[in-house]
């Protein structure tokens, strides 16, 4: 494991959020299928406020990755 997991954990908890996001979604269809479409609607709106924020997520988040620098071993004669 690298010595700053940071990056990687970013990466995992937006691939967890974007799963929840998909299948939340299938769910929504599911229910409207079955005639309620206001439950559907309301879970619209919720997974619409994902979908405008993953854009910036990924740009927020690559640009963290290429700012990240991995920590250095420090030499004992610094």
């Amino acid at each position: 494991m690298p010595d700053d997991p940071t990056p990687a954990l970013l990466y995992r908890i937006n691939q967890n959020v974007m799963a929840l996001g998909a299948a939340i979604e299938e769910i929504s269809i599911w229910i409207d299928q079955r005639g309620s479409s206001n439950t559907h609607d309301r879970v619209s709106k919720h997974l619409e406020v994902l979908a405008g924020n993953s854009d910036a997520i990924a740009e927020l988040m690559a640009d963290l990755m290429a700012r990240w620098k991995p920590e250095e071993d420090e030499d004992p004669e610094d």
